[in-house]
C-alpha cells in the first residue's frame, strides 16, 4: 500500500519539523508526495526530502514526488534537482 503526503504551500523553516514528522509517520511504506500546492521550497525542507528519499531507497521502498507545482519545479531546479532526481527515479 502506498502512503500519501500532501506538502503544504510554504516549506520554510517553520515547516521542517512537521514535514519530518509527517514523513517518519509513513516509514516502512511506499510514499507518494503531492507537491502540487508548493509555493516556496526552503533549503532545510529540501534536505529533509533528500534524506527521506535516501532512507526509503535503502529500505527498498518507493518514494515519489508527484504533481509538482511550477514554482516547486523551478525552486528544485535552482538547487540542481528535478522531482525525479530528488527521489533517485530515472526519467523515462
Amino acid at each position: 500500500m502506498t502512503a500519501m503526503l500532501t506538502l503544504q504551500e510554504r516549506l520554510d523553516f517553520g515547516a521542517v519539523t512537521p514535514l519530518k514528522t509527517a514523513i517518519l509517520e509513513r516509514a516502512g511504506q511506499d510514499l507518494e508526495i503531492d507537491a502540487s500546492q508548493v509555493t516556496h521550497m526552503g533549503t532545510l525542507c529540501l534536505q529533509v526530502l533528500i534524506a527521506a528519499a535516501n532512507d526509503w531507497k535503502q529500505a527498498g521502498k518507493s518514494f515519489r514526488v508527484t504533481s509538482p507545482s511550477e514554482t516547486c519545479q523551478t525552486q528544485l531546479a535552482l538547487h540542481g534537482f528535478s522531482p525525479d532526481t530528488l527521489t533517485g527515479v530515472s526519467p523515462t
